[in-house]
């Protein structure tokens, strides 16, 4: 299992040039933002923000202004003709997959969350051993007051006869627990809210587990202390969730660790008579680990014991019986798997299970037959097996070369029962759609699962090219581009430019099919592996973050660049994405090269560094991006910050942005003020949109129509920046925000 808190990417982007567009009929201006200008001073360097007051404007009247930017984009978009049928199309084409994500193992059988073809959103399963399906929980019915409901974790017993489920509303994360027993569909009457990062894990006897827990929220208090004091209690089934003991309190922890956020679990292991106290400060990889006897924990006196700090560059773990194996890229940027055991944990002299090797390891899971480990050179991922006893592994053979993903990361997953031998692992593409293969190690097969229906469409028309660009410093970085096969290299494709680099996630190859449309008009679909991620192992990482994060920009850039003197298009046709963090990529691109892209899409981006920090999940932040109070970073994160570089007067790209008012990670302020400032300062008189979604967050629980009706809005907004017919309308229409009042 890995480590790492899982951090939803939601991809797709582009831009434009020397092109022709037509403006929309009849006059609409979206609404002008006041300006209020506030001035910091942060160590001599004078900043002023003049649009401070959207971060406490009282609720009914920044939520007006926000209704009023959504309504003029709604607007704007909906006349652009060919937009309805994108959407038509879109929809239609998402509508024929089936999804399975976050797959779990256990008494034998697969729990797992499914959209089911044509369904809106996911629903919990439980598969036999026979692979017969039941719907467990099917949150369609719970949502209020205008908000649907999505399940956003769950975690079944040891033995599969209980399952643990959170529900939320309108993508706000904001989940609260139930449980379920599995055989009569029968709903237990604990409720435990609070419980957004609750982490379960059962006790053995299935009548306990251990969770995470917010505090209540102070009234008045700091956005910044939302995530602060946060503690692991352990809920015995039938007592009032108010009674539960804390075992482990992030404000008192009974071992060193010192973070600006601190978030604690505990984690028992099928299996083993230990359980382990992991430690993180919120989104680095990497964690503080102690293990104790099982039954000291249920007793109420662990006696902890230190298996590896946080410097210690530990990102996963896998527990066989008393021995731990760590995942650690400790003097092995590409990482390597050490072993120690848990009754005397020593990481200094664990020892070497699997060596650093060309390939980066991306991910570890024990089973009763061995160690199971997935590695990555490039874009291909290869299965690996350490049996018990043996020195040398095995690699598995897969039926194509695809992505295996960390199973806490999207779609993704290696999965296995340490009770039980083989493994469950999921494989895709850029054009082979995602399928869940059980490996049986008694036989050394690979079948099918069938979890998730084979996509009824014929895929051979499509390929994916791996090539490179060379960034500023003489860096090569990867740049996957996708497109229907026999594309002409006229330079001028509609292009549509996606980054991330942040976390050390990557961008791996996946298989979505709303990019279909988009190629299938003749579009070109390119991914940029800029540093800040994880395709290189930890060094890539790290030339991507605080002082170095300028990389990421300048690797995005120099992809832009690449698809350019590779005869895919030119500057009047390419566009640019950054969803998330990616917002501090594609905001850096158009603010430092705006002559390059001819529009972009910001979507629910990070783009004012200085200020992210005092939001909900901005201490939390902290180890990726740095510090605004701290002088040695500072110059680092106003050099990232993209709202801090929109200058008036500048010929900006037209650019889309998008949030989410429940949005608990990208508060929506962050995209408000960016799009104040881009249409206040830009002189290009091209569109500058913000869309809002109001039941909605990061994207995390969106329905599949509301995924859909952004891409369409998104795939129609470019085309028509693109100047491509079809798409453009038969009247002016003055959208330019560079107006006063």
């Amino acid at each position: 299992m890995r480590l790492v808190r899982a951090v939803q990417i939601i991809t797709f982007g582009a831009a434009a040039s020397l092109v022709i567009v037509v403006p929309l009929m009849a006059a609409d201006y979206p609404p002008v933002a006041p300006v209020k200008p506030v001035t910091d001073d942060y160590f001599g360097t004078m900043i002023t923000d003049p649009y401070r007051w959207m971060e406490s404007e009282p609720k009914p009247r920044f939520m007006a202004y926000l209704h009023g930017q959504d309504d003029h984009a709604r607007r704007v978009l909906s006349r652009i003709p060919g937009r309805d049928a994108l959407a038509r199309e879109i929809g239609e084409v998402s509508g024929l997959a089936a999804r399975v994500h976050t797959v779990e193992l256990a008494g034998g059988r697969l729990f797992y969350l499914k959209r089911d073809a044509g369904a809106q959103i996911d629903r919990l399963y439980v598969s036999d051993q026979a692979g017969h399906e039941t719907l467990l929980v099917d949150p369609s019915a719970l949502g209020r007051d205008g908000k649907h409901a999505e399940i956003d974790q769950f975690q079944p017993s040891q033995d599969g006869t209980l399952v643990a489920y959170g529900i939320s509303l309108g993508g706000s994360e904001n989940s609260t627990l139930h449980v379920i027993d599995t055989a009569t569909k029968t709903l237990r009457p604990d409720t435990i809210d609070r419980a957004q990062f609750a982490g379960v894990s059962w006790a053995p006897d299935g009548k306990s587990f251990f969770f995470a827990r917010l505090p209540v929220p102070a009234t008045g208090g700091k956005a910044d202390q939302q995530y602060a004091h946060m503690q692991v209690y352990r809920h015995v089934l039938g007592d009032d969730p108010a009674q539960d003991v804390s075992v482990l309190d992030s404000d008192r922890l009974p071992f060193p660790f010192k973070a600006a956020a601190v978030f604690p679990a505990i984690i028992v292991i099928p299996g083993s008579g230990y359980a382990l106290a992991s430690i993180s400060d919120g989104v680095s990889p990497e964690v503080t680990l102690y293990t104790a006897p099982l039954a000291e924990l249920l007793a109420g006196h662990p006696g902890w014991k230190q298996v590896a700090l946080q410097s210690d560059g530990v990102i996963g773990i896998a527990v066989r019986g008393d021995r731990i194996d760590l995942l650690t890229h400790k003097d092995a940027s590409r990482f390597k798997v050490v072993e120690t055991s848990l009754a005397n944990p020593n990481f200094a002299r664990a020892k070497i299970v699997v060596p650093e090797a060309d390939g980066v390891l991306t991910g570890i899971s024990a089973a009763k037959d061995g160690l199971y480990f997935a590695s990555r050179d490039g874009a291909v991922f290869s299965l690996h097996r350490l049996g018990e006893g043996a020195r040398q592994p095995q690699t598995i053979k897969l039926p194509f070369a695809g992505t295996i993903a960390p199973g806490d990361e999207g779609a993704g997953g290696l999965v296995t029962d340490p009770e039980r031998p083989g493994a469950i692992v999921s494989l895709e593409s850029w054009v082979r759609p995602h399928q869940w293969l059980r490996y049986d190690a008694a036989t050394g097969t690979v079948s099918d699962t069938h979890i998730l229906p084979g996509f009824p469409r014929d895929l051979s028309g499509y390929e994916s090219i791996e090539t490179s660009a060379t960034a500023s410093d003489g860096t090569k970085i990867p740049l996957s581009i996708i497109t229907r096969k026999g594309l002409p290299h006229d330079g001028k494709r509609p292009t549509y430019l996606v980054g991330y680099g942040s976390y050390g996630i990557s961008y791996d190859p996946a298989f979505s099919p709303t990019f279909l449309p988009w190629l299938d008009r003749g579009g070109v679909y390119a991914v940029a592996h800029v540093r800040g991620g994880g395709e290189g192992g930890q060094a890539w990482h790290d030339a991507g973050k605080i002082a170095t994060k300028q990389n990421t920009i300048h690797d995005f850039i120099a992809a832009g660049e690449a698809l350019i003197a590779q005869g895919y298009t030119d500057k009047g046709h390419l566009g640019g994405e950054g969803t998330s963090a990616g917002g501090i990529l594609i905001g850096g691109a158009i603010t430092q090269r705006p002559d390059l892209f001819r529009a972009a899409l910001i979507r629910v981006g990070a783009t004012n560094t200085l200020r992210e920090q005092y939001t909900a999940g901005g201490p939390a932040n902290i180890p990726e991006f740095g510090s605004a109070t701290d002088r040695a970073q500072f110059p680092s994160m106003l050099a990232m910050d993209a709202y801090n570089h929109v200058t008036k007067g500048t010929a900006y790209p037209a650019v889309l942005l998008t949030g989410g008012a429940d949005d608990p990670r990208v508060t929506v302020w962050i995209p408000a003020k960016m799009t104040a400032r881009l249409q206040a300062d830009t002189s290009s008189r091209r569109p500058v949109l913000f869309r809002v979604e109001f039941d909605a967050g990061h994207g995390i629980g969106s329905t599949r129509k509301q995924r859909d009706d952004e891409t369409a809005d998104e795939f129609a907004f470019l085309l028509w920046q693109f100047g491509e017919a079809g798409y453009q309308p038969a009247k002016r229409l003055d959208v330019s925000p560079a107006r006063e009042e």
